[in-house]
């Protein structure tokens, strides 16, 4: 295949133009990888424009390999293992966690509220700290000591160890979830983030399925061994693998494009390029961290995306009782514990396809009302039946519905709010400490004696699902329009964009961008 003229994008060739003057005018030919090993960031991309066709394609098809079968499948096993030790306390319960430690309902619901008030607290500072720092370093480190946390819950016996080592999970695990989304979304273009970001989140449902399958086995097996109780056992078992987990971690998880050294020198060149084509602009940060910072929060749209996904959360807290809501079709222990599993798989074929919809069809508003629609439907046949069979059909679509929709939300998040990446940090980070005051209040919502039904948890979930719904259109309505103006050209990028592009974007001024009508559009 002929190599492409100097400067034009293998995978976008009528893109030629948009590249950046200050490489061209720099970095006119650069061929040898060595000096782009050794050489600043521009002439990576100087290199990557230059290269031929087949040579860009088999960089960036390597890289991909290299990137999802690396970070992608590490941090998808590492996110198992978050929501095993967070998700791991309702199966503790139905093991009899809660008659040992003499604790009432309104006890255990706080358990449940206290881990997510530290992970409120820790979400946005850890995320911008990670922006700054090395996530091969600190992501592993971070599961490392929850692990060991988790753990040591085994060994409570009252309400006020429960309450604080919850509360310490809570503010360690804070730094994964959106951590890992910011790391996701500094190596993948926007037309691959939601589907590699559903990947990563069905490790929650993954953990949540693998959750009751372990508790089952250790309250068949263990209960009694040494001495300890079964619940216990669980709470040490899994914080040993976690732990185990993170020191593997630390050899596998890359750090930044720029800097990871088990990239050759080409693949980091068009990783970087790849970037800047899709958003405009070098996922770096000139400007101190407070600059992005102020960014985030001077975008009222990252407070529409925050109200979106707290909606969701509030629909979706069903999970964190999800054992004791099984627990009311009247099955023992360990059916109600196996019981759970399968509306957790049906949830990750739900999440993973709704996302992967989302990205193929560049569409991500109707990929949250249509399952927040199907989550209501569950949510009233829970609510208005006491028949086996359909409350069981009703647990698992309200499931899939609650978290079908949330990794394309959390994913539109950060197609949104794309640079600078601090601002993609804030954001992220503060989206879903926002969304996640749900689980606070909402752990209150499922007290034993409104059992089996759980009405007014049900009617709470439906209303806000109902909530999501309007926002989700309401955002696309407002992202819509802010295209219109960018392809009328009544606006330059950086006014719609609300700060996030500059007049060095790919070296063509807002004048010209305007004028050209063409470049950056939002997703809706």
């Amino acid at each position: 295949m002929a190599a492409i003229r100097k400067g034009e994008n293998p995978a976008s060739a009528d893109t030629s133009s948009d590249k950046m003057e200050s490489v061209q005018e720099s970095h006119s030919e650069v061929t040898d990888l060595d000096k782009v090993d050794r050489d600043p960031a521009t002439n990576r991309l100087a290199y990557a424009q230059n290269m031929s066709q087949e040579e860009y394609l088999a960089a960036e098809k390597s890289l991909k390999w290299k990137l999802d079968y690396r970070l992608l499948s590490m941090l998808w096993l590492i996110f198992i293992l978050n929501y095993l030790d967070r998700k791991n306390i309702a199966a503790a319960k139905v093991a009899g966690m809660q008659e040992d430690l003499g604790l009432s309902s309104t006890q255990y619901a706080t358990s449940i509220a206290l881990l997510f008030v530290g992970y409120i607290l820790m979400q946005l500072p850890s995320n911008i700290y990670l922006a700054q720092v090395r996530p091969s370093v600190y992501l592993p480190t971070v599961m490392m000591v929850w692990g060991a946390i988790s753990a040591l819950t085994g060994i409570c016996n009252n309400a006020g160890g429960l309450y604080a080592t919850r509360f310490l999970l809570g503010i360690v695990e804070a730094a994964y979830y959106p951590g890992a989304l910011f790391l996701l979304s500094s190596w993948y273009r926007r037309s691959e983030l939601g589907f590699r970001g559903a990947l990563l989140f069905s490790g929650s449902q993954i953990g949540s399925a693998f959750s009751g399958l372990i508790g089952a086995g250790i309250q068949r097996g263990m209960d009694g061994v040494r001495g300890l109780e079964s619940w216990r056992w669980i709470f040490i078992i899994e914080g040993a693998i976690t732990v185990f987990v993170a020191f593997c971690a630390y050899f596998v998880l890359p750090d930044w494009p720029s800097t990871t050294k088990w990239l050759s020198p080409s693949e980091r060149a068009v990783a970087e390029w790849r970037l800047i084509q899709d958003a405009g602009q070098v996922d770096e940060d000139d400007e101190s961290w407070s600059y992005g910072f102020g960014l985030c929060f001077k975008d009222w749209r990252v407070y529409i995306f925050a109200l979106m996904l707290l909606c969701v959360q509030v629909s979706s807290a069903t999970s964190n009782f999800f054992p004791s809501v099984v627990e009311t079709l009247g099955f023992s222990k360990v059916q109600t514990l196996l019981l759970t599993v399968p509306p957790y798989m049906v949830t990750l074929a739900v999440s993973v396809a709704n996302n992967y919809s989302a990205d193929r069809l560049q569409n991500s508003s109707f990929h949250i009302v249509w399952p927040m629609t199907m989550a209501i439907l569950g949510y009233i046949i829970a609510a208005t039946t006491t028949g086996v069979g359909p409350r069981y059909f009703a647990m698992i679509i309200m499931l899939a519905g609650a978290y079908g929709s949330n990794a394309v939300l959390v994913a539109w998040t950060q197609k949104t709010m794309l640079r600078p990446r601090i601002k993609r940090a804030s954001a992220v980070a503060f989206v879903n400490g926002f969304g996640n005051i749900a689980q606070v209040f909402s752990s209150y919502l499922y007290p034993d004696e409104s059992a089996p039904r759980y009405v007014l948890a049900m009617a709470t979930n439906s209303g806000f699902a109902l909530v999501a719904i309007v926002l989700a259109l309401f955002m696309r309505f407002v992202l819509l329009q802010a295209n219109k103006k960018l392809s009328a050209g009544d606006s330059a990028v950086g006014e719609v964009m609300v700060g996030e592009a500059r007049a060095e974007i790919q070296g063509i001024s807002e004048e010209e961008r305007r004028t050209r009508k063409e470049g950056f559009r939002y997703i809706a």
